[in-house]
């Protein structure tokens, strides 16, 4: 992170349709509590999974899913980029 921005983003797993890529490339330039919540969006706009397939228990469908894991992955990584 350079001065509070996200300076580059390096996906070591993504999601196989490519949304986690795409959406690491939208937030290079955002501060860190406005990127965890912009991944999510950008995931969801960019992932390919069906999102009527909605889970009875969860009320969730697969595009929340992802997002949701995404904004988690991000908020680890920017807390471990601040350790160091």
């Amino acid at each position: 992170m350079a001065d509070g921005r996200i300076a580059a983003v390096e996906v070591i797993r993504g999601a196989p349709c490519g949304a986690t890529w795409e959406a690491a490339r939208r937030i290079i330039g955002l501060r860190g509590a406005e990127a965890s919540v912009r991944v999510g969006l950008e995931v969801q706009f960019f992932c390919a999974a069906d999102p009527s397939a909605w889970d009875p228990v969860s009320g969730h469908s697969p595009v929340h899913f992802a997002g949701e894991f995404h904004m988690g992955a991000l908020r680890r990584s920017l807390k471990a980029c601040a350790g160091r």
